[in-house]
C-alpha cells in the first residue's frame, strides 16, 4: 500500500467516525425535566437550531405539558413542529417562540420538523 492510499483510507476512516459522531452521538444529552408552574402546566423551552435542544423531556403523564420552541434559524426544515400521537402540526416563525400545548397519558412520544429530520422524544412517566 502506497502512502498516499494509507492517506486516503484514514481520511476515509475519519470521515466515517465524524459523520457517526455527528449523527448518532452529539446533541444527545441527558433528558430534561419539564417544570410544572403555579398553574400545574409543565414547561419546557426548546431552542430549534439544526437540532432540539433538549431533544429529549421528561413530563408527568395527565398532566398538561406547554413546550415553548424557539426557532433562531431559517432554514426550511425546522420551520415546522409534528407531534403526531396529539394530532400537532405547527408552523415555527424563525427567531420568534411558538406555544405548543397538549395533556399526555403514560408513554413516547416522538417530535419531528416537518421533513422528518430533526427528532426529539417526549417520556411521559406515571408521577414523574
Amino acid at each position: 500500500m502506497s502512502s498516499t492510499q494509507l492517506v486516503v483510507t484514514l481520511l476515509g476512516l475519519a470521515a466515517v467516525g465524524w459523520v457517526n459522531w455527528y449523527f448518532f452521538i452529539a446533541g444527545h444529552s441527558a433528558a430534561v425535566a419539564a417544570v410544572a408552574g403555579a398553574s400545574g402546566v409543565q414547561a419546557v423551552r426548546i431552542e430549534v437550531k439544526g437540532g432540539y435542544a433538549p431533544a429529549v423531556i421528561r413530563v408527568r403523564a395527565g398532566s398538561p405539558v406547554r413546550l415553548d420552541f424557539h426557532r433562531d434559524e431559517t432554514g426550511s426544515c425546522s420551520e415546522e413542529i409534528v407531534i403526531p400521537d396529539f394530532g400537532i402540526r405547527t408552523y415555527l416563525p424563525a427567531h420568534r417562540t411558538t406555544r405548543v400545548s397538549f395533556t399526555p397519558g403514560a408513554g413516547i412520544y416522538e417530535f419531528t420538523c416537518g421533513m422528518g429530520m430533526l427528532r426529539g422524544t417526549i417520556i411521559a412517566e406515571p408521577g414523574a
